[in-house]
């Protein structure tokens, strides 16, 4: 099977409006998750991210890559209350995060906020 038959049931697994999240250009790693964005807004404000603090956002991207449900204290970590299920938060910068909600079944991962960090968390 060549890579690219190998690579097109991951791509099919991106529903309308989701779109593939926009990758940073330094990032090698291989890609275990498919990280989505909801749609080309969010996918629009994670560019933007990227474009503020390119180093933050490169190891962001490779984590949610690879491992999204690792907690990293203070940095990556799952929002509590019955409204966040499933929900996780990265600190990207001190004023900047990333919300979104992995699906280890799918080994999909879907960022529905990316951006300033607001005072309640974004409801999914």
């Amino acid at each position: 099977m060549s890579d690219n038959q190998e690579e097109n049931p991951i791509v099919e697994n991106v529903e309308p409006p989701e779109v593939k999240l926009t990758a940073p250009a330094l990032s090698e790693r291989e890609s275990t998750w498919l990280v989505v964005a909801k749609n080309r807004r969010v996918n629009r404000d994670w560019e933007a991210l990227m474009q503020r603090y390119p180093e933050n956002s490169l190891r962001c991207y490779e984590d949610l890559c690879s491992t999204p449900t690792s907690r990293q204290p203070g940095r990556v970590f799952p929002l509590k209350g019955k409204t966040y299920k499933g929900v996780w938060e990265y600190e990207v910068t001190k004023g900047d995060r990333v919300f979104y909600i992995p699906d280890e079944q799918q080994l999909k991962v879907i960022v529905y906020y990316a951006g300033k960090h607001p005072n309640i968390a974004p409801i999914p």
